[in-house]
């Protein structure tokens, strides 16, 4: 029997952010996905989770696991998929250490996911960006900050780790402005900003002062801001903006409709998913592909591309309403 316990802490603290580049939030969510599934395998054994061996987490007990997640906590189908991927992605990892367990491994990567409704990512119009830009107060530090911040993550299409992560040496706002961000996988790429967005971040800059943190944004106690405070600050600089743009009274926003906003303006002014994809740092351009069936301009242009049929037209002549009830009396009778 192997210990689970060893092969756990060496994928989520060694080869998750080490090898693969995995930001810290998405370990956190792997982390979550092994605390559910080894606290249901430790009742379903009776076997402490630190006790647990990887030959106990068969294909029957993650089926269940799954059904139980479902069942008992609630969740819906996405969510069980994401905890089928965090446990596949263990197992992967497993094969090439325990070698013995592959045809264990193979059954449990037979287990399909869930197919489930998926609803259209919610954006914001550019009327809406411009509200919240215009929320925060340009007379006092933390507002040219604020600024800055939202307008460097709707502009760029950033992931809020991307955001905060980004180094002030990263930063490039000469003739032409630029910003280097690192995305998943430790993948580095390089946008170039628009004249506003490095207007506010020149802005910022002159008012950070010299504090030792290398990141470009940083709270006011001089730490590098974090994932938790840039979402306050949004949804902080939103509710403000609902005063005057009625469409976003009642609406939670993320820092991820900002970079979704961003993917809808940009495809529909490039009409190039590749460009989109390249853009926002997608690996696999058919993550991008869900931006082409939030975009009804695409398919407006679909549509007038194609001549319609001719057809024969005609026009509605109401009956008698006598002659009518004689033909209904005779159906009847008949």
């Amino acid at each position: 029997m192997t210990p689970i316990a060893p092969l756990i802490t060496a994928f989520l603290r060694d080869y998750m952010p080490c090898q693969r580049g995995y930001s810290p939030h998405s370990c956190e969510t792997y982390a979550l996905s092994f605390k559910l599934l080894l606290g249901f395998a430790a009742k379903q054994t009776g076997v402490r989770p630190s006790k647990l061996a990887i030959e106990q987490l068969d294909a029957p007990l993650i089926v269940e696991f799954l059904a139980h997640i479902e069942r008992e906590r609630g969740n819906g189908a996405a969510t069980r998929n994401l905890r089928l991927s965090a446990i596949k992605a263990f197992m992967r990892f497993v094969e090439h250490q325990v070698p013995s367990a592959l045809e264990q491994i193979g059954r449990i990567d037979a287990i399909p996911v869930k197919r489930h409704e998926q609803k259209l990512i919610r954006h914001l119009t550019m009327d809406e960006v411009r509200a919240i830009l215009n929320a925060p107060d340009l007379t006092t530090r933390s507002g040219v900050r604020d600024r800055a911040m939202m307008h460097l993550c709707f502009a760029s299409g950033l992931r809020v780790s991307e955001l905060v992560g980004v180094l002030l040496e990263n930063v490039s706002l000469q003739r032409s402005p630029s910003v280097m961000v690192r995305g998943k996988g430790r993948k580095e790429r390089c946008l170039p900003l628009w004249k506003e967005t490095a207007r506010d971040l020149r802005a910022w800059l002159s008012l950070r002062g010299p504090v030792r943190a290398p990141e470009l944004f940083v709270n006011a106690q001089g730490m590098p801001m974090t994932r938790a405070g840039f979402e306050y600050i949004l949804g902080k600089h939103a509710r403000a903006a609902a005063r005057t743009c009625p469409s976003l009274r009642n609406r939670a926003i993320s820092p991820h409709q900002l970079r979704h906003s961003c993917a809808v303006i940009m495809l529909q002014a490039t009409h190039d998913i590749r460009k989109v994809a390249l853009w926002l740092g997608h690996a696999d351009i058919r993550t991008t592909e869900v931006y082409l069936r939030m975009d009804s301009s695409e398919k407006l242009e679909a549509v007038e591309a194609v001549v319609p049929p001719e057809l024969r037209r005609g026009r509605f002549k109401a009956p008698d309403a006598l002659i009518a009830s004689l033909l209904a009396d005779a159906a009847l009778a008949l």
